[in-house]
């Protein structure tokens, strides 16, 4: 069905934003010499654009396949794992072979300690871009490779309140609810009148039926991060996500034992291995795979491994084109422990505006996208944005 991969183009996709992920710069903090900010909430580095890595691999009959990953920071050390590294070891291989493919690109690298971070997300885009081939040559939307599906529509709920303060971040919630959200999770890396203040401020505005998630970027130790959970108990978060060191394997299964609010981790965890690590330490009530870290290959393999332990998926999203969003959409409507997907409303809609793709956001559903493979193709302002890198 298909014929053996004859090249792959590499793209540095980067749409300007007028106001930075996450929100307005706070207090000491400054755009550097080369577009980033380190958010003083957490000590993360972020762009002030909007970036993303997108790969096309064609094949000897011609036939195309669309793949995506991360490229917000540094995205040249992504690009040149690809071009140098990878597509000489994949160019003629068959894309039916994609999982066998992964684990021969990632053990290439296995003893140098590239077992994630750039090295896993370089085979990240090639393995999204394989599987849209695969479904594609079998004229089949990707869903259907995967799985059983299981929900037409895939629910969401809100991330990020990215206003300058805490009370125009209620006002902003107020808003949303008033157009029917209900569920809503704050990015305390920019909380800077206090995270329990804001949630405090939350509950208030929104009422007693409103969900209510704090994101606290692996800003605490465990005794610090179960003091914050048993301060915001009162207030019934739904979770709390990332709230230690994702290196503190250990203290991570310690506060989930102790915690009053359900933990929830994983967007940074790029393979099964990773998952098998703390899903057998039971440090976790809610999985959040992201797909532009993980790739479909991998993304599976966290998801039969979360489904055995009993925990429920609520996958992550964050800043891309929408291609690896796509394939996390086609994934969620397969998954069996489902409990609803990340809108990151200030991307999403500036993400469609470079696809070809009927994939949407409407009543607090994703719309899965239609069509052959990913269902969701560059359209004309891509191209706009994009540049080969060779």
């Amino acid at each position: 069905m298909t014929s053996p991969v004859d090249h792959v183009e590499t793209f540095i996709v980067t749409v300007p934003r007028d106001t930075p992920y996450l929100g307005p710069l706070g207090p000491g903090e400054r755009i550097n010499e080369r577009g980033y900010v380190v958010r003083k909430g957490n000590g993360t580095i972020y762009p002030s654009v909007d970036r993303s890595i997108a790969v096309r691999i064609t094949c000897a009959d011609g036939s195309e396949g669309w793949g995506e990953t991360y490229g917000i920071c540094a995205p040249r050390a992504t690009t040149e794992i690809i071009n140098d590294l990878l597509v000489p070891e994949l160019t003629g291989r068959d894309p039916e072979d994609v999982e066998a493919i992964w684990d021969d690109l990632y053990g290439l690298m296995r003893v140098r300690g590239c077992t994630s971070g750039f090295h896993v997300d370089a085979i990240t885009a090639l393995d999204i871009a394989l599987w849209d081939l695969r479904a594609r040559a079998h004229d089949v939307p990707l869903w259907q490779m995967l799985g059983e599906r299981r929900r037409e529509r895939i629910p969401g709920y809100l991330s990020g309140l990215p206003a300058g303060n805490l009370k125009e971040r209620v006002e902003m919630a107020v808003r949303f609810q008033k157009e029917g959200h209900d569920a809503f999770k704050i990015h305390t890396a920019v909380s800077t009148e206090g995270i329990v203040e804001e949630v405090a401020a939350l509950r208030q505005a929104l009422g007693d039926d409103a969900l209510l998630m704090v994101d606290l970027h692996w800003k605490f130790d465990p005794a610090g991060a179960l003091a914050l959970t048993e301060a915001l108990a009162p207030y019934r978060p739904f979770f709390a996500e990332a709230p230690i060191k994702p290196e503190d394997v250990d203290g991570l299964a310690w506060l989930a034992q102790r915690s009053p609010v359900p933990i929830a981790a994983g967007e940074e965890w790029y393979t099964e291995h990773d998952a098998r690590l703390r899903l057998n330490r039971k440090s976790i009530a809610f999985i959040q795979p992201e797909m532009g870290h993980a790739g479909i290959t991998q993304y599976r393999r966290i998801t039969a491994l979360a489904d055995a332990a009993g925990v429920t998926m609520a996958p992550h999203a964050t800043v891309g084109t929408g291609l690896f969003l796509a394939a996390s959409l086609h994934m969620s409507s397969t998954v069996p422990r489902f409990w609803r997907h990340e809108w990151q409303h200030s991307v999403f809609a500036r993400s469609l505006q470079l696809l070809e793709t009927d994939m949407a956001y409407v009543d607090g559903h994703y719309v899965l996208p239609s069509g052959p493979g990913l269902g969701a193709r560059p359209g004309q302002r891509f191209w706009d944005y994009a540049e080969l890198a060779t």
